[in-house]
């Protein structure tokens, strides 16, 4: 049976979120790491947008591409979910994560972006730019003032579909994010920034077009599931 196929690029938040689906998944795909400079011919003949991540299915020849971070996670999830990501006993709880990871995607996601540049090109609106983006920080903060995770006292879907983007966040003006009103999202930030399920999503791999070699990415040898070590 051929493996399936992950075009990646290490530092894009949508193809974070899918190298970490993966890996709590226990499936194991081969990694081509691409960058955005230099796409590879295949990666636009499967999927012609040309984004990342894009998940290649049975041959190349007769191909099955999911080219959707979100649907790659699912894809990964409903195969195998072993620390129930989806919440499977609770009907209301994936309609509630997708909605809000949609929320993420299509509101926040563009904040942030203006935000980023803001502070990179030093405009005179870096400010008003956050502010934009602090209605979704705040709703994740009151949620994590209620259990340790997005959705109650153990990860989910919506935990990981979320990471690479507040990261991105905390990233901006660290100085902020670190003096800011995030007590319990700075805490649970850490945790996953600090776990092994993160250093291995985030490994660095040669780039497929210079090596033309594939890379696993599998299971971890182990995962901390047991929330933050410290709450206030």
């Amino acid at each position: 049976m051929t493996q399936p196929i992950l075009y990646s690029l290490q530092n894009c938040p949508y193809a974070m979120r899918a190298r970490l689906a993966i890996l709590m998944s226990e499936q194991t795909v081969l990694i081509r790491a691409i960058v955005m400079q230099n796409k590879p011919a295949e990666l636009l003949a499967l999927s012609p947008k040309g984004t990342v991540p894009v998940l290649v299915l049975g041959t190349e020849a007769h191909a099955q591409v999911i080219d959707e971070s979100l649907d790659i996670m699912l894809w990964a999830l409903n195969i195998s979910d072993p620390n129930n990501l989806l919440y499977a006993e609770d009907a209301k709880a994936l309609p509630e994560m997708l909605t809000i990871i949609n929320e993420n995607d299509q509101q926040f996601k563009p904040t942030l972006e203006r935000y980023k540049r803001a502070k990179r090109f030093h405009e005179d609106n870096e400010e008003e730019c956050r502010l934009q983006c602090e209605p979704f920080i705040q709703a994740l903060e009151q949620r994590l003032s209620q259990h340790l995770f997005l959705m109650g006292s153990t990860p989910s879907l919506l935990d990981f579909a979320l990471l690479p983007f507040v990261r991105q966040f905390s990233r901006v003006n660290r100085q902020h994010f670190r003096d800011g009103s995030y007590t319990y999202l700075k805490n649970w930030l850490k945790h996953h920034l600090q776990s092994q399920l993160f250093s291995k999503a985030m490994l660095k791999y040669p780039l497929w077009l210079e090596t033309y070699e594939e890379n696993r990415l599998g299971k971890p040898a182990s995962l901390e599931l047991r929330g933050p070590s410290t709450c206030p």
